[in-house]
């Protein structure tokens, strides 16, 4: 990336250089001081090009809102969070087998509600109250966990503004504890999330990790895809009405080496341009 940004930079100098040595010879009468310079613009131009790039920003004018894309740690963000969950909204993290203590259920557990799985069950029980499961497992089918089962989109509203939880169930959970989902599940989530969003969150700062990455194993769509996804999907929705005002979405620290941030940023400015033919 490097090489080609500083030949194409040069490429450009030496046009202009060119077209103003026609127009005023005298300004180019020391052709090695003008090669010295355009070489020392090309080489800043390409390594600022070169330079991992860290976060994507794009704002949109219609409806008014700011998309965020970074590395960074989900619970030190301000503002609503979303966790992913699992139809059986299980919480269990003690044996590492029902939940993984270092999924994003799992921090949810232990910074948010200081390992207290009684607590956070609690919270899930009052947020689901109003919603009929869809099934139940038996002792012998689901011997670990929870055995109600809840409509995929299922989103449990948690805690107080300005910090609530928007818990959405986008796979679901084997009688073997293992988690799995779909392009079609995950879609139908973020749906029914950004009602809730839209519902509870007063247009607030919504923070969400790159939701599908995990253990949910949603092997059909590699990092960059998934993340094309939750923002067409947030956008789209955000033409219909507006969700919030910023939403951020956060890669897990050391792992930002697998997302295009460059394309990221195209695809954004897509959907804005997208956004304003729209409205």
């Amino acid at each position: 990336m490097f090489a080609g940004s500083v030949l194409a930079a040069f490429g450009a100098v030496s046009a202009v250089v060119q077209f103003v040595g026609q127009l005023f010879p005298r300004a180019v009468a020391r052709p090695g001081l003008v090669l010295a310079g355009s070489v020392a613009l090309c080489l800043a131009w390409g390594l600022a090009r070169a330079r991992p790039q860290s976060a994507v920003r794009q704002e949109f004018g219609r409806p008014g809102m700011t998309v965020v894309v970074e590395e960074g740690d989900l619970f030190a963000q301000p503002g609503h969070l979303v966790v992913g969950f699992t139809d059986t909204f299980d919480t269990v993290v003690d044996d590492e087998v029902v939940i993984n203590g270092t999924s994003v259920q799992g921090q949810l557990l232990g910074r948010r509600y200081g390992g207290d799985a009684g607590r956070l069950d609690a919270a899930l029980d009052a947020a689901l109250a109003g919603v009929a499961p869809v099934a139940r497992e038996s002792a012998r089918d689901k011997p670990r966990g929870k055995r109600a089962r809840y409509p995929i989109g299922t989103v449990a509203t948690l805690g107080s503004r300005p910090q609530l939880v928007f818990a959405v169930a986008y796979s679901r959970m084997g009688n073997d504890c293992v988690a799995a989902s779909s392009v079609h599940d995950l879609w139908f989530g973020l749906d029914r999330l950004w009602d809730a969003v839209h519902r509870h969150a007063q247009l607030e700062r919504v923070t969400m990790p790159l939701t599908g990455a995990g253990l949910a194993r949603l092997h059909d769509l590699d990092e960059d895809s998934l993340l094309r996804l939750i923002l067409l999907s947030f956008v789209a929705h955000s033409w219909e009405r507006t969700v919030c005002r910023e939403l951020r979405v956060l890669i897990r620290p050391g792992e930002l080496g697998r997302i295009d941030l460059p394309e990221t940023g195209a695809f954004l400015a897509t959907l804005a341009a997208g956004a304003r033919r729209h409205v």
